[in-house]
């Protein structure tokens, strides 16, 4: 899987900075936060937004500091703990339950009968470390990484979110650019996303998001 995009560090964390609200509001609408565009960038802004449900707020301005905190430590070797504080930081002001934790408890997945094994920290800590060190590129790592946190489901909630921004750590700190899903790809996404959850194999939506969810600049 060859890079789409080869910026230096420095570009790259400047196509984040100059499309973050864009990049918000995806992530959110991924996880069914019905918000807007036009409301996700007054929210990020500081802006009071009338009739929006005070859980949706909150989830964008966590996500907000959750990007904050991937660009402010985006030299860091991503690693468990650093999924776990993402996480920390998405399910923050009590929007989660427990976020930052391995979960204990079993969850169910939307549009499926499939259910995740209950995770096992050990375990999670050697696939996380092969993951990032055997796995090819930074864009084929990252996308990796991606589906195994999303069908792993570590966490009680807040999953694809974290996902995306640990993924997303890799790709900007080796200047590969930023997975991100087109609203329009949106439902394609989703359905391929619950193919690989029942079957445990990533490789049309490996190539799916290869060829449609990588954003960058040719500078």
């Amino acid at each position: 899987m060859v890079a789409k995009y080869n910026m230096t560090v420095e570009q790259n964390i400047f196509v984040a900075k100059r499309n973050i609200i864009d990049y918000i509001w995806k992530s959110a609408r991924l996880e069914g936060i019905g918000v807007t565009f036009p409301d996700t960038e007054a929210i990020y802004n500081g802006m009071v937004v009338p009739n929006m449900k005070v859980d949706d707020i909150i989830a964008i301005n966590n996500l907000k500091h959750a990007w904050k905190f991937l660009l402010q430590n985006i030299e860091y070797s991503i690693d468990y703990p650093y999924i776990c504080k993402i996480n920390q930081l998405i399910g923050g002001n009590n929007l989660i339950y427990n976020a930052g934790f391995i979960r204990k408890v079993p969850v169910s997945m939307g549009g499926t009968n499939w259910k995740p094994d209950i995770p096992i920290e050990v375990d999670i800590k050697e696939n996380i470390n092969a993951i990032i060190k055997d796995v090819g590129n930074a864009t084929n790592k990252s996308i990796s990484l991606m589906l195994y946190l999303m069908r792993k489901q570590i966490f009680i909630d807040g999953n694809k979110r974290t996902a995306m921004l640990a993924a997303n750590q890799i790709m900007i700190s080796n200047g590969e650019g930023i997975i991100s899903v087109p609203i329009e790809h949106l439902r394609d996404f989703t359905s391929l996303l619950i193919k690989y959850y029942e079957t445990d194999n990533e490789d049309e939506i490996k190539e799916f998001i290869y060829e449609n969810c990588i954003d960058g600049i040719e500078f």
